[in-house]
């Protein structure tokens, strides 16, 4: 096949004023269906993108993201955690321990996961600390009985720093004739974290032998140990890893145990909005096929000609393929360019048309990743090629004779 003579002669039909207006009109709407296609697909993939990053940033910084169960107590835990710190993929581990709790202040009550932590080994990885605006986890000492809370769930008890809360558990509980009587103790709120996430509602920390001790544990015994990842969605990967560290059998569990589903739905949401955009470009490039279909009929007589001076059957379908490809390169150059553009601007543009999409005053969430900006344009270019061999095998096929019986 004589590429560059195809290529020329394809060039060529692209650039010449079309006859047929209808065929342009076509063509013109092929073009224009995939620039905003791609655009649509960049913007919407970016900002969904942007919003999986804030919610793994604002829930998965605050919650356990891979936690090791032991059922009695790790020896020499210090060297353990040393050995899983060096793990790749595992940013560093400290002791933890949990616990389902009632909350109960002067004027509410409330539910909340409690987590008993060692401030000063927690200090350098927990991401939470970042977002604390009254109080810290140094104040958090052993035996004072303190507790840190969300920020909701500081405005659902109605509590500020300095008030006392009394905390009951369900594990530690003691038998009476009465019945079952709940582990309680009074903590004093020393401080108010704020992820702006779901998790300021359900989140409280305490010093980890003063949730021992609430618990009816003994404190200093670490069964528990939680650890950060450098990427939380590879939990799954780095959990054989980890328990292949332990001489004694451990179990793991991580974040989707408690937020799987909602990653699971953001996922899905983001699959479901690329894919119909996906078919918003789809539907354009076979637009392709209605224009150069139409082509092929209007250049009937001079691929007839063609084929007597000797242009060969791959020859004839590389000049449409090369114009029809033409239009989708047009459509997709012009398309990633207004997409990148929207997406680095667009929070400038809805601040300018008075647009506020999360709320007065907070700007959307946008990471454009080059991967994915690499398949919507492989992906684009594919489609656009597959729809452009039907008219060009169609020409190929065109017979001399026939088609110059009657010139």
């Amino acid at each position: 096949m004589n590429f560059s003579l195809s290529f020329y002669i394809g060039y060529r039909y692209w650039r010449a004023k079309k006859t047929n207006a209808f065929a342009s009109f076509i063509t013109l709407f092929s073009v224009s269906g995939i620039l905003l296609g791609v655009a649509a697909l960049i913007v919407v993939s970016s900002v969904m993108n942007g919003l999986e990053g804030q919610l793994k940033q604002r829930i998965l910084g605050a919650v356990p993201q891979l936690t090791v169960h032991a059922s009695s107590s790790i020896a020499d835990w210090q060297k353990q955690v040393e050995k899983l710190s060096l793990l790749p993929g595992v940013v560093g581990a400290t002791p933890s321990i949990s616990t389902q709790a009632m909350l109960q202040s002067a004027s509410n009550i409330g539910a909340a996961q409690v987590y008993g932590i060692y401030p000063d080994q927690e200090k350098s990885l927990l991401k939470t600390t970042q977002n604390v605006y009254s109080g810290n986890f140094d104040l958090l000492e052993a035996g004072k009985y303190r507790i840190i809370l969300g920020a909701e769930l500081a405005r659902v008890l109605d509590v500020a720093p300095g008030d006392k809360i009394r905390v009951l558990s369900g594990d530690g509980v003691v038998y009476t004739p009465l019945g079952p009587v709940p582990s309680q103790r009074k903590f004093t709120v020393v401080g108010i974290f704020e992820m702006g996430s779901q998790v300021d509602g359900t989140l409280a920390y305490v010093h980890h032998d003063d949730a021992q001790r609430l618990m009816r544990q003994t404190p200093g015994e670490i069964k528990q140990l939680r650890l950060y990842l450098d990427d939380p969605f590879n939990a799954a990967k780095i959990a054989p890893k980890v328990t292949a560290q332990f001489a004694t059998p451990v179990t793991t569990t991580d974040w989707r145990d408690t937020y799987g589903h909602l990653f699971g739905a953001v996922k899905m949401e983001k699959n479901m909005m690329s894919l119909m955009l996906s078919l918003i470009i789809a539907v354009a490039a076979f637009n392709i096929v209605s224009a150069l279909v139409m082509m092929v009929v209007d250049k009937t007589t001079d691929v007839a000609v063609l084929k007597t001076q000797g242009l060969t059957t791959p020859n004839v379908m590389g000049v449409f393929l090369i114009q029809g490809s033409l239009n989708a390169i047009l459509g997709l150059i012009s398309g990633v360019t207004v997409g990148v553009l929207l997406t680095f601007n667009l929070n400038s543009i809805t601040h300018f048309l008075g647009i506020s999409i999360l709320g007065a005053g907070q700007n959307l969430p946008v990471q454009l990743e080059l991967s994915q900006l690499t398949w919507i344009v492989v992906g684009t270019l594919v489609m656009t090629l597959l729809a452009t061999i039907y008219p060009a095998i169609r020409a190929a096929n065109v017979q001399p004779a026939t088609a110059l019986r009657y010139e």
